[in-house]
C-alpha cells in the first residue's frame, strides 16, 4: 500500500525514476512496521507517446511510515568506480530527538546499496546537497557541516554562511560550495558611518570553499560582490582553467525577480521573471543547440529563458509539479518533461508535457495513433521545408563552384591566347604547354614527353636537397652520449632508411675512430589536442591529373602518404646513443656526425635503384670540464604545473629509456585512479613542449621515468613508460597495482600498441601498390627492348588496291584470305615475353614488400 503521495522524480539516463514510501497490507500491530522504499523506471515509448514502466524495484527497512522520510534524492558520482548513480537520503526519526538519516545508492539492476549512515541531535532543514562521493552536505546555525562515503564522519567547515547557492565541480578546485556570509568590515571604519543601503549591500559577501582543499575562492571572479546580498540561486554553466586564470559563465536569480547572466565575474545579461519568488535554476541544451535556463517558483510555476542575442523568456507554465531535463526521446539532445498537477487522476505520469521548444512537442492525453494534432503536422512541414531548402541551397554552391572553374578557365585562355599573339608578332615559335600542365588526360597509355624531356624531368624528381639538416645537438644522460640532428621539412625520404654515424676526429693509429652507437629514430607529437588534419588526402585524387608512368613524384600523388598526426606534426629527429665512459678518457673528443641515408637513382628511364648518401651534419665537441659544469646536462624542472624541458631535453630522456606498453582494461569501474596516481603518487607533470607525455618527479629510483597514458574508453586505456632499466619498471608496476580495482586486467603489448601498428601496416601495404604499378610500368617500357615478336618481321601485306580484288569472285576470295592472314598475324604480335633477369628483378621487390606487410600483420595479431 502506497503512503499518501509524497513522490520523488529523478531522471536518469533518459528514464524516470520514481521514488516512494510503501508498506505491506498483512503486517499489523507491530511497532516498528516493515517499510519499503519503492522504485519504478518509466520509459518513454516512442510510438504511443507515453510512459510505461520498464522495471521496479523495492529496499525493506524497519520503521514507522510516520518515522521515515525522503530528504532529498539526485544523481552523484560513485568515487569508488567513477559511475554516475542515482542517490537517495532518508530520515528516521528516533527516540530523544535523534534523527537518523540513511544514504542508499541505486543501480542499474535496481538493487539498493546502503552507502553509509550517520545520527544528529537535531533535523536537517537548511540547504541540503548530495555530491560526489556520495557525499551529503548541509547548513545549520550557519555553519557548514558535510560528511562523506569515505569518512563516515560528520565535518565542520572553518566558514560561516547564512546560505548555499551552489553546489558542485570546479576546475583544478573539486567540489565547491558557494554561498554568502557576513562581511568582515575594516576596523578602522565606524559602522555608523555606512547607511542602511551600504549595510545591507557590504554586510555580505559571496565566496566559494573548495571542501578537498579547503580553500576560499574569492566572489569576484563568480559575480561582483554588491550582487551578493540579492542573489538566491547560482548554476554554473562552464568553468574551465585558460592561462592559469580561472574562467566561469554561469547563471543567477535574484530575489527580485531577475535572472542574470554572468561571464568571467561580470553580468552579460538580465532578464525579467513573469513570477514572483524563484528558487531554482538549471539548464537544458535542445536540438538546435540552444541553452535553456529552467527557473523554478515557489508557487509551482515554470518559465524557460532563451540566450541568444538577448535574454527573453520563451515559454512558461503554471500548476507544475515537478521538472526534469534529460534526453527522454532518445534524439541525443536534452528535453525538458513537465509533469503538472492533476487532482482527479491519481496515476503517475499520467498528465505531462515533453518538449524542447522545438522539433519535440508532446502531451499527455492526445492519441498520437490515430489522430495526428496539426501542430505536429505543421512541424513535419516545417522540417520538410528545411530539408528542401538545405538541398537548393547544396545545389546553389555546386553552381557557383562550376561558375568560377568556368570562369578560371576563360582566363586561362584568354593568356594563352595574348602569349601566343605575342609570339607571332615578335617572329617566335609558341610552344603549347603540355597535357600535364593543363590537368589533361590522354586516351591511351602513350608518353607524351620527347626522351630529353623525361631525362630532365627523372633527374629533378630523383635530386636530394643537399640542405636539410636543421639542427645538431647533443646531451648527457647518465652514462651516455645523445648526439641528435633534427631534419627540415623539406627531408622526403623515409626515415626507416636513414642512420648516424659518429668518427672521432683525432688521429688515433691503435684504435678505429669510429665510434659505435645505437640509432634511434623518434617521432614526437607537439600537439596539445588529437585533433585530425582535415587537409590531408586520403583516397586518391580525380583522374584529371595526367600519371607519369617515369615519375616518382606523381606516384606519390596518386597513393599519398595516409592521415597521421604524428607524421604530419611529429618531430623529424635521428638520434644516435653511445657509451660516454670510453670517450672520457681521451679528456677533450671532437666526433664528427655522419647522415647515411638512400636515395633513390633512375636506371634506364624506368626502374630506380638504391644509392646510400653520405652527408657531414657537423662535429660535436666533449669535455670532462664541460660534463663537471652541467652544460650538456638534461633540465627537468617544475614551471608551475608543467615540467619546463626542452625538446631535446625530452628526445634525450626517451633515447635512452626503454618502452614499454601495457593495455589495461576494467569491466567493472572507470580508470580515473591511473591520473589519480600519475599526478598524485608519482608526482608526474606534463612537458610544456609535448602535453601528451609526463615527467616524474618523485625522489628515488623512478625519477625521470617518462609516462603516456592514453584513454580509449572510460574503461580501457594503454599506459607506456620509459623508464632506465627493468628495477624502474617493476616498482612503477608494483605502486600502481595497488590503487588499481581487483578486477583490472593489465596486459603487457609485447608487439606495440595496435594504433601504431595499423598505421605501420596501412604504409606498408601503401608500398606494396606502389612497387606493383612501378613495376608493371617498368614491364611496358623495359619489354620494348627484350620482348620477342610471334610474327615475321618480312611479311608484309600486298598493297594491291582494294578495288581491283573486288572486280571478280576469285578476287574477293584473294581479298578475305590476304585479310584471315593480317588478323592471324595481328592476334601472334600480341604474343609478347619478358626478360628473365626483369622478371627476376621484379619478383624481388614485391616478394620483399609482401614479406615485410605480413611481418606487421603477424605481430598485429599477437597484439
Amino acid at each position: 500500500m502506497l503512503l499518501g503521495k509524497q513522490e520523488h522524480f529523478l531522471s536518469y539516463n533518459g528514464e524516470v525514476l520514481i521514488f516512494q514510501l510503501s508498506k505491506p497490507k498483512h503486517v499489523e500491530g507491530a511497532a516498528d512496521k516493515p517499510m519499503n522504499l519503492c522504485v519504478r523506471r518509466m520509459s518513454f515509448n516512442r510510438d504511443t507517446k507515453l510512459f510505461v514502466q520498464k522495471s521496479s524495484g523495492l529496499f525493506s527497512m524497519r520503521a514507522s511510515h510516520l518515522k521515515m522520510e525522503i530528504i532529498s534524492c539526485s544523481c552523484t558520482t560513485d568515487s569508488r568506480t567513477g559511475i554516475i548513480l542515482p542517490c537517495i537520503l532518508m530520515k528516521k526519526k528516533k527516540r530523544n530527538n535523534v534523527f537518523k538519516y540513511l544514504l542508499l545508492l541505486l543501480h542499474s539492476s535496481n538493487h539498493f546499496e546502503q552507502s553509509f549512515y550517520f545520527k544528529l541531535d537535531y533535523e536537517l532543514k537548511e540547504d541540503i546537497r548530495l555530491f560526489t562521493g556520495p557525499s551529503v552536505l548541509w547548513r545549520h546555525a550557519n555553519k557548514l557541516f558535510y560528511i562523506s562515503s569515505d569518512t563516515c564522519t560528520v565535518l565542520s567547515a572553518p566558514v560561516q554562511l547564512s546560505s548555499v547557492v551552489w553546489t558542485g565541480e570546479i576546475a583544478d578546485e573539486g567540489t565547491v560550495v558557494l554561498g554568502t556570509g557576513t562581511a568582515c568590515l575594516p576596523e578602522s571604519e565606524d559602522e555608523d558611518q555606512f547607511s542602511t543601503s551600504d549595510r545591507a549591500i557590504w554586510g555580505s559577501e559571496f565566496f566559494g570553499y573548495a571542501v578537498k582543499t579547503q580553500k576560499l575562492l574569492t566572489g569576484t571572479c563568480f559575480m561582483p560582490h554588491a550582487y551578493s546580498r540579492v542573489v538566491s540561486s547560482v548554476y554554473v554553466c562552464k568553468n574551465e582553467i585558460l592561462k592559469k586564470q580561472l574562467r566561469i559563465s554561469l547563471v543567477a536569480i535574484t530575489h527580485k525577480n531577475q535572472l542574470i547572466w554572468f561571464q568571467d565575474g561580470l553580468p552579460k545579461g538580465v532578464c525579467e521573471l513573469p513570477y514572483e519568488k524563484p528558487c531554482s535554476v538549471k539548464t537544458a541544451v535542445t536540438s538546435s543547440s540552444d541553452l535553456l535556463f529552467i527557473v523554478s517558483f515557489a508557487s509551482g510555476n515554470i518559465c524557460v529563458v532563451q540566450r541568444r542575442d538577448s535574454l527573453q523568456v520563451a515559454s512558461k507554465w503554471q500548476k507544475v509539479k515537478s521538472v526534469l531535463v534529460d534526453d527522454f526521446t532518445g534524439s541525443g539532445s536534452e528535453q525538458l518533461l513537465l509533469l503538472l498537477k492533476d487532482d482527479s487522476n491519481t496515476e503517475v505520469l499520467s498528465t505531462f508535457i515533453l518538449t524542447d521548444l522545438g522539433e519535440v512537442n508532446y502531451a499527455s492525453g492526445v492519441n498520437y495513433k490515430h489522430d495526428v494534432p496539426a501542430a505536429e503536422g505543421l512541424q513535419e512541414n516545417g522540417l520538410l521545408t528545411v530539408q528542401a531548402l538545405e538541398t537548393r541551397l547544396q545545389a546553389g554552391c555546386t553552381s557557383v563552384r562550376e561558375l568560377q572553374q568556368h570562369l578560371r578557365l576563360k582566363k586561362k585562355v584568354i593568356l594563352e591566347s595574348c602569349r601566343a599573339l605575342i609570339d607571332l608578332v615578335e617572329a617566335r615559335t609558341h610552344i603549347l604547354p603540355t597535357a600535364k600542365e593543363e590537368g589533361l588526360v590522354s586516351l591511351w597509355d602513350d608518353v607524351e614527353n620527347p626522351p630529353h624531356s623525361l631525362s630532365k624531368e627523372t633527374s629533378l624528381a630523383s635530386k636530394v636537397p643537399e640542405h636539410f639538416i636543421e639542427k645538431l645537438w647533443q646531451r648527457v644522460v647518465g652514462d651516455s652520449l645523445v648526439v641528435g640532428v633534427e631534419l627540415t621539412a623539406s627531408f622526403y625520404l623515409s626515415l626507416s632508411d636513414v642512420s648516424l654515424s659518429l668518427v672521432m676526429d683525432q688521429d688515433f693509429s691503435l684504435i678505429s675512430p669510429i665510434i659505435k652507437c645505437q640509432n634511434k629514430i623518434i617521432k614526437l607529437n607537439k600537439a596539445f589536442s588529437a585533433l585530425s588534419v582535415s587537409s590531408c588526402q586520403i583516397e586518391p585524387p580525380p583522374k584529371k591529373i595526367k600519371l607519369d608512368l617515369h615519375s616518382k613524384n606523381d606516384l606519390k600523388k596518386e597513393f599519398p602518404k595516409r592521415c597521421s598526426r604524428v607524421q604530419l606534426d611529429g618531430a623529424k629527429t635521428v638520434i644516435a646513443v653511445t657509451s660516454l665512459s670510453p670517450l672520457l678518457a681521451f679528456h677533450r673528443v671532437c666526433c664528427i656526425v655522419l647522415l647515411h641515408a638512400k636515395k633513390q637513382k633512375r636506371q634506364n628511364d624506368s626502374l630506380q635503384e638504391s644509392k646510400n648518401i653520405t652527408v657531414l651534419c657537423g662535429k660535436t665537441f666533449l669535455s670532462l670540464e664541460d660534463i663537471s659544469n652541467g652544460k650538456y646536462s638534461v633540465k627537468m624542472l617544475r614551471d608551475n604545473s608543467y615540467c619546463a624541458g626542452s625538446m631535446e631535453d625530452i628526445l634525450a630522456v626517451l633515447a635512452v629509456s626503454v618502452r614499454f606498453s601495457f593495455q589495461i582494461v576494467s569491466s567493472g569501474c572507470t580508470l580515473t585512479p591511473v591520473n589519480s596516481w600519475l599526478l598524485g603518487e608519482m608526482e608526474c607533470t606534463p612537458f610544456k613542449e609535448c602535453h601528451d607525455s609526463i615527467f616524474c618527479h618523485k625522489a628515488g629510483n623512478v625519477y625521470g621515468t617518462v609516462f603516456n597514458w592514453t584513454l580509449k574508453n572510460p574503461f580501457e586505456g594503454v599506459l607506456t613508460l620509459f623508464c632506465r632499466n627493468l628495477t624502474v619498471l617493476f616498482q612503477c608496476l608494483h605502486s600502481l597495482f595497488r590503487v588499481l580495482p581487483p578486477s583490472c586486467d593489465v596486459k603487457l603489448l609485447r608487439s606495440g600498441s595496435k594504433s601504431v601498428l595499423t598505421e605501420q601496416l596501412a604504409l606498408a601495404l601503401e608500398k606494396e601498390i606502389l612497387i606493383l604499378r612501378s613495376s608493371f610500368f617498368s614491364k611496358e617500357s623495359k619489354a620494348e627492348n627484350s620482348l620477342t615478336w610471334g610474327n615475321e618481321p618480312g611479311k608484309k601485306i600486298s598493297d594491291v588496291p582494294v578495288a581491283s580484288l573486288l572486280d571478280s569472285e576469285e578476287g574477293v576470295q584473294q581479298f578475305r584470305k590476304k585479310l584471315q592472314n593480317e588478323r592471324e598475324e595481328s592476334v601472334l604480335s600480341m604474343n609478347q615475353t619478358m626478360n628473365g633477369a626483369l622478371y627476376q628483378e621484379i619478383a624481388l621487390k614485391i616478394a620483399e614488400a609482401q614479406l615485410s606487410s605480413d611481418m606487421i600483420v603477424w605481430r598485429l595479431s599477437k597484439s
